[in-house]
């Protein structure tokens, strides 16, 4: 017995060509949503499918990146709050988000208003060095793509295999498509093992070019980390745990580019910082635009010990945190 032929009609789409129909239609849904305003019930009646889809469709363009949402206007306590840790800390800008219902949402809603402060202020010929982490690959749902010239991106540490969402490279490259911008990666390990491995690297493996772009940096994005044994400088192994408990005997509260500092802003003498393979904090701190877009509980000290290191002047965090770093600074 032969298999009957398949018919135009009964022939099953390419995998290709089934995602596209898929994105488009979770793309007509959320153009009826956010655009044309119609309700969830009113979509599903004119398409014939159940709420549940219409729901599932919608967050998932907001997931892909499809839907971008911002929100302007200001909330007054956010403002005041604003006002007072750029006269408490001298800075240029900052930026502080309501806190969310869920602290585990505090990332989110950090690097949310990061994507649109760095999207208002990229300009032409802006060269812009990025570091890594959660709150920073949030920054991306928010980026608001821009036409616009000669701007650069520079990755301003090595990479880590294990943790592809966060990679400081894979950051670096999304970002800059989302701008249009030529990117530079730093193409070495985030960690290597002695100074001398560090040095070679700079300067037989063409990573000086990184360096040397990096003296024109316009603004350079940070976040920090700290020393909690979640931290990805620990969970992923890069700093043993027999570092960190030598990293905390000597004060340190927290990481810039995995560069370890205490509360007062110095880098401790731990060997560690000798091995980074990051752009060197003395290099940072001439930078006009100084950004650090942290929050939550749990980064107050990190936070504290990092606006000193660099001597940052954008600071961009959540209600709890810009209180408590307003009290602590006295």
């Amino acid at each position: 017995m032969t298999d009957k032929p398949l018919t135009r009609k009964s022939r099953p789409l390419s995998p290709e060509r089934g995602a596209g129909r898929i994105a488009r239609n979770r793309m007509r849904i959320a153009w009826m949503y956010y655009v044309e305003g119609l309700t969830q019930n009113e979509i599903a009646d004119r398409l014939g499918i159940g709420r549940v889809t219409v729901v599932r469709n919608i967050n998932e363009a907001i997931r892909q990146r499809e839907v971008k949402i911002w929100i302007e206007g200001e909330v007054s306590e956010c403002f005041e709050l604003e006002a007072q840790l750029k006269q408490a800390f001298g800075f240029k800008e900052a930026v502080v988000v309501p806190e969310p219902v869920m602290p585990e949402n505090v990332t989110k809603a950090i690097g949310a208003a990061a994507g649109m402060h760095v999207s208002d202020t990229l300009a032409d010929d802006m060269t812009v060095g990025v570091g890594w982490g959660a709150t920073l690959y949030e920054s991306l749902a928010t980026l608001a793509p821009r036409e616009l010239e000669n701007v650069q991106v520079i990755s301003l540490l090595g990479g880590i295999v294990q943790a592809r969402k966060f990679n400081p490279a894979e950051f670096a490259w999304q970002f800059a498509r989302m701008m249009g911008a030529d990117c530079y990666l730093f193409q070495a390990p985030a960690v290597v093992d002695s100074p001398e491995t560090r040095e070679a690297l700079i300067e037989r493996c063409g990573l000086r070019d990184i360096f040397r772009r990096a003296e024109r940096l316009d603004m350079a994005l940070l976040s920090v980390g700290t020393l909690a044994p979640s931290a990805t400088a620990f969970r992923f192994n890069l700093i043993s745990d027999e570092e960190r408990a030598s990293l905390l005997k000597m004060g340190a509260v927290g990481d810039l580019l995995f560069n370890f500092y205490d509360r007062d802003g110095h880098l401790v003498g731990h060997p560690v910082n000798q091995r980074v393979m990051s752009l060197p904090i003395a290099q940072l701190r001439s930078v006009p635009l100084r950004v650090i877009a942290s929050g939550g509980n749990d980064k107050v000290e990190s936070l504290l010990g990092a606006i000193r290191l660099i001597g940052c002047n954008v600071l961009i965090t959540n209600e709890a945190t810009a209180r408590e770093l307003l009290i602590r600074k006295g």
